[in-house]
C-alpha cells in the first residue's frame, strides 16, 4: 500500500510523516520545508504475523509494508505558481490513496495560511488544486491523444474519455466521480493516474483534547467529518504532535502512554486499518521453518493471483493450494494437526483467498 501525504502549509504533514515513519522528516512552522518529497516504509503492525512467528520460530519474519510519500504544502493558487506551485503532485501520482491532512488545532505560534482556523475552506482549496492539476494532464493528454487518433482508431474510446473527464474537472467535480462505462474505461482511468480519482482518507489534526475519549466530533473536527460523510471518504483523528512522542517509545512504554492518555489506538494503527478498509486490501500468510510472511492483496483475490503475488511461477504454474485460517493453524499447533482434524482444505485457482488465510501453494513449471 502506497499512501501520499497532502495539506497545505503548516498543518503537521511532517509531523506527522515524522511520527508515522521515524525518518525525521524536517518539520519546521515555516511554510515549504518539505522541498524535496519525504519518503518511508513502515511495517504492517498485525498480530497474526507475530503469533505465526512465535509458532514456527523462522530464520525470518517478513510483514506487509507501507510505503509514504510527503510532499511540499499545497498553497491555494498552487496551479497558478503560488508558493512552490504544483511542481511536487508528479511524486505521488502513482500511489494508492492519499492522506489529506486538516488542521484543526490551535496555536498561535504557528501561523496558518489561511489566517485562522478552517477545515472546510482548507479542504475545498486543496480539492481545486488538485482539479487544475488533473486539469492540466487531460488537457496535454487530449492534444496528444486526438493527433494520434488521427491514424489510430483504437484510441477513439480514449478519447471519449478525455473529454467526458474534461467536462468534469471544469464542472468542479473529481475524476473519482466519473460513472465508467466498461473496464476498458476504467483500465484507461487507471493508468492516466489522475490525483481526483484516488480515494483520500482526512486526517484530522486535532489537540490532545480531540483525541482523548469522549472528544473527537466538536468544532473544527465535525467539519472535517461532514465534508468526508458527502465525498465518501474516511476520517482518522490524531494529535500529530502527541503521535511523534508516542514513536520515540518503546513497545512497553507506548502502551502505557497511549492508555494514559484515553487513546485507544495509536495514529499509525488507525491509519493503515483505515487505508485496508478503503482500499479494500487484506492480508494472507505464507509459513515454514525460513520465512513466516505476510502478503498484502486486495479482496476477492483469486488462489491463484495470490500465488503470483508470492512468485510468478507459482501463478504460471499453479496446481493447487492447501489453505488453513491462522486462528485454527495456532489452536492446532502444527499444519499435520490441522490436517488431521479436517480444518485444511485443497483449493482449486479459483479459490477466493479470506482475510488471515495461510497458504502452501503446490506447482509445476
Amino acid at each position: 500500500m502506497q499512501l501520499g501525504i497532502i495539506g497545505l502549509p503548516n498543518v503537521g504533514k511532517s509531523t506527522l510523516f515524522n511520527a508515522l515513519t521515524k525518518a525525521g522528516a524536517e518539520a519546521a512552522s515555516y511554510p515549504y520545508s518539505t522541498i524535496r518529497p519525504n519518503v518511508g516504509i513502515v511495517t504492517v503492525p498485525d498480530g497474526r504475523l507475530t503469533r505465526l512467528s512465535a509458532m514456527y520460530k523462522p530464520k525470518k519474519t517478513t510483514p506487509a509494508t507501507v510505503r509514504f510519500v510527503d510532499i511540499a504544502g499545497l498553497a491555494k493558487g498552487a496551479s497558478r505558481g503560488e508558493g512552490l506551485g504544483n511542481q511536487f503532485l508528479s511524486h505521488i501520482r502513482d500511489v494508492d490513496a492519499l492522506v489529506h491532512v486538516v488542521r484543526c488545532f490551535e496555536d498561535e505560534n504557528i501561523v496558518h495560511p489561511g489566517g485562522n482556523i478552517d477545515p472546510r475552506r482548507d479542504i475545498e482549496d486543496i480539492d481545486i488544486e488538485l482539479i487544475f492539476a488533473d486539469l492540466e494532464v487531460v488537457e496535454r493528454r487530449i492534444a496528444r491523444v486526438a493527433k494520434a487518433a488521427k491514424s489510430d482508431k483504437s484510441l477513439t474510446k480514449e478519447a471519449g474519455l478525455l473529454a467526458a473527464l474534461k467536462e468534469q474537472l471544469e464542472n468542479g467535480g473529481a475524476a473519482r466521480d466519473y460513472v465508467v462505462a466498461d473496464e476498458e474505461e476504467a483500465a484507461i482511468l487507471r493508468e492516466i493516474g489522475l490525483l481526483t480519482s484516488k480515494p483520500v482518507i482526512f486526517a484530522a489534526n486535532a489537540g490532545l483534547e480531540d483525541i482523548s475519549d469522549g472528544g473527537a466530533d466538536g468544532g473544527h473536527v465535525a467539519q472535517v467529518r461532514e465534508n468526508a460523510a458527502r465525498s465518501g471518504s474516511e476520517v482518522f483523528v490524531i494529535c500529530a504532535q502527541i503521535e511523534q512522542e508516542i514513536a520515540e517509545l518503546d513497545d512497553d512504554e507506548r502502551e502505557q502512554f497511549i492508555s494514559e492518555l484515553g487513546i485507544r489506538e495509536s495514529g499509525l494503527d488507525q491509519l493503515i486499518r483505515t487505508g485496508y478498509q478503503l482500499l479494500g486490501l487484506m492480508s494472507f500468510f505464507t509459513v515454514g521453518e525460513d520465512e513466516v510472511r505476510a502478503w498484502t492483496v486486495r479482496a476477492g483475490t483469486k488462489a491463484a493471483q495470490a500465488a503470483g503475488k508470492i512468485h510468478s511461477d507459482l501463478e504460471r504454474g499453479f496446481i493447487r493450494a492447501e489453505v488453513v485460517a491462522e486462528e485454527d493453524l495456532l489452536a492446532c499447533g502444527s499444519w499435520a494437526a490441522a490436517k488431521d482434524k479436517g480444518l485444511l482444505g485443497i483449493e482449486g485457482k479459483e479459490y477466493v483467498v479470506r482475510d488471515g488465510d495461510v497458504l502452501l501453494v503446490r506447482f509445476n513449471v
